[in-house]
């Protein structure tokens, strides 16, 4: 008797069994021939990651729940996971032989690593005779299709992505794949099962060398599971989901203002075409908010940026990047580390810092303000910088959006209006007066009362003993003072883009700093960029930006 053909299910993102469309084509292609065909779902683990990819151990342990629960849900379809150790493009060429492969089936990623990757496991699969079956799944849209019919360019604008987008058809979501006959459940075993029955069993955290009892609680468990819980939760509270409009939700509240869906969606845990049809059935028939501030404008966000990201070289640094304003950043150690572990002497900055690191998720609106302090704000350091440490300690840290936003925060691409810098201050006694949130993750100010929790360095030095923290002792000065630095940096700003607009050919393209493009925070509708302006126009655009920078820091 002939031995069985293998068909390969290789998961990367997309750790789902719903809505999968390249597991699902090898699950129906084994129970179209069960006699022929078996199947082997493979997760590959790269030991060798930890030396490159800066991940945090939130993020591992997210990774490993969701490992196990994919496992899991796999069983109930009468398969199971092979988490499969080693580097991919070393481990494919083992296994095409060993398991004898016939089709590998995956879902397509734009991440410049998975492209090179996945270039070479095709060569491998070529050579051996293995057919390659790739599914489009991680984004509703196909971004190579929007940036054709853009004509051949990435829209860089959310309202131009969105006008691309309205002429696509929305693909709808799968339902879990059927039952595969119980014999499935144990195919032929290999040489590594019959020495090891459990060599392919998901990682726990002692192998991920994680010691989970030094972490904090578990707020997000991964799994999609536990995606699928959330989502339905969420959608429950219908007159929520109509209402939502992201800038009226809070960067500082103690328990999240929105969904906390994004690290399923970074994971494909969830798929976002279910989600997004979700939330249209939701809201279908009733009063509702609208994009770009609504749910359905946060999903088509996460959409324009990877739209933008497939199309862009060198998209996640800031030099040999065309979409990018080139910024004379400054290099500072001290204040890097500062910001990085929540120690910059400004309450509401350390306390988001705080948070990130110990849970792994902050809220889009806090995002805006560290990042905004980190650059052009405060401390003029480079967004790669920033990008570096969210990629470390986000859940969701996903490499278009991490990009994509810190460009846009830092004001290096998509929005324009550097002028406007967030308050340290400021900005978080709109939704949180009375510092509860500081209170929480900066307990040396616990005892600090709502007047001055928002700036410690206000009360003497003996009010300070009073509460039992002295600044400058148990919690650090201020690294800098915004109400002075942020007026330098708005000038040295204004030098930068004078200079990027001195290079562009014959200068007949449009002054950035005027560009509305997508501008402003993301969430808020602006009009979209003409694109370029006749040279006659170019001196009353140049007078009216420095008129309104001038009326800016007049108000300052």
């Amino acid at each position: 008797m002939a031995k069985r053909e293998t068909i390969v299910h290789w998961f990367r993102k997309g750790l789902r069994i719903h809505d999968n469309p390249a597991l699902t084509v090898a699950v129906d292609k084994v129970r179209a021939n069960p006699a022929k065909y078996c199947l082997r779902p493979i997760f590959v683990l790269d030991p060798g990651i930890r030396k490159w990819l800066r991940v945090g151990p939130n993020r591992w342990r997210f990774l490993q729940q969701t490992l196990a629960n994919l496992d899991e849900n796999l069983r109930s379809i009468n398969s199971r996971l092979y988490v499969v150790r080693g580097n991919p493009v070393e481990v494919f060429p083992k296994l095409f032989a060993d398991w004898n492969v016939s089709l590998l089936t995956y879902e397509h990623d734009i991440e410049p690593y998975a492209v090179k990757r996945d270039s070479t496991v095709e060569e491998q699969a070529r050579k051996h005779r293995v057919e390659v079956h790739i599914e489009k799944s991680h984004t509703i849209f196909d971004p190579e299709g929007i940036v054709k019919k853009n004509g051949g360019k990435p829209p860089l604008t959310y309202q131009r992505y969105a006008t691309l987008a309205s002429a696509c058809k929305i693909p709808q979501p799968l339902p879990v794949p059927q039952k595969l006959p119980a014999k499935e459940t144990s195919p032929e075993a290999d040489k590594e099962e019959r020495k090891n029955p459990s060599c392919y069993d998901p990682p726990t955290m002692e192998e991920l060398d994680i010691e989970e009892a030094s972490m904090g609680q578990c707020k997000f468990p991964g799994g999609e599971s536990e995606a699928l819980r959330r989502m339905n939760e969420i959608l429950s509270r219908k007159a929520w989901v109509c209402k939502f409009e992201k800038p009226n939700t809070s960067p500082n509240s103690l328990e999240p203002s929105t969904t906390v869906l994004s690290p399923y969606l970074k994971f494909g845990c969830l798929s976002v075409r279910l989600f997004y049809s979700r939330i249209a059935e939701t809201i279908k028939g009733q009063k509702h908010s609208q994009p770009p501030v609504s749910l359905i404008g946060q999903v088509m966000w996460r959409e324009f940026y990877y739209c933008v990201a497939a199309a862009t070289p060198n998209y996640d640094k800031m030099v040999g990047n065309g979409i990018c304003t080139q910024i004379d950043w400054d290099t500072n150690k001290d204040h890097l580390e500062a910001w990085t572990h929540g120690r910059t002497g400004y309450p509401f900055i350390d306390a988001i810092m705080r948070q990130l690191r110990q849970e792994g998720w902050i809220h889009h609106l806090a995002r805006h303000a560290v990042a905004c302090f980190l650059t052009r704000g405060d401390l003029w350091i480079s967004w790669e910088e920033g990008q570096r440490v969210f990629e470390e300690l986000l859940l969701d840290a996903d490499w278009a959006l991490n990009a994509g936003n810190w460009m846009w925060l830092s004001a290096s691409a998509f929005f324009h209006q550097y002028f406007r810098v967030y308050s340290p201050v400021a900005f978080g006694k709109k939704t949180d007066p009375e510092g509860k949130f500081i209170k929480k993750y900066v307990p040396e100010l616990a005892r600090f009362p709502a007047g001055i929790i928002y700036e410690p360095w206000k009360a003497n030095l003996e009010t300070q003993k009073k509460l039992g923290c002295i600044i400058g002792k148990d919690y650090p000065n201020r690294i800098v003072v915004h109400e002075d630095i942020s007026k330098v940096n708005i000038q040295r700003m204004s030098a930068a883009y004078k200079r990027n607009k001195a290079q562009k050919d014959g200068g007949t393209e449009e002054d950035d700093s005027v560009s509305s493009g997508s501008g402003g925070t993301p969430g808020k509708k602006r009009p979209s960029s003409t694109g370029s302006t006749a040279k006659g126009k170019a001196a009353p655009k140049k007078r009216k930006i420095e008129a309104t920078i001038e009326k800016f820091l007049k108000k300052k």
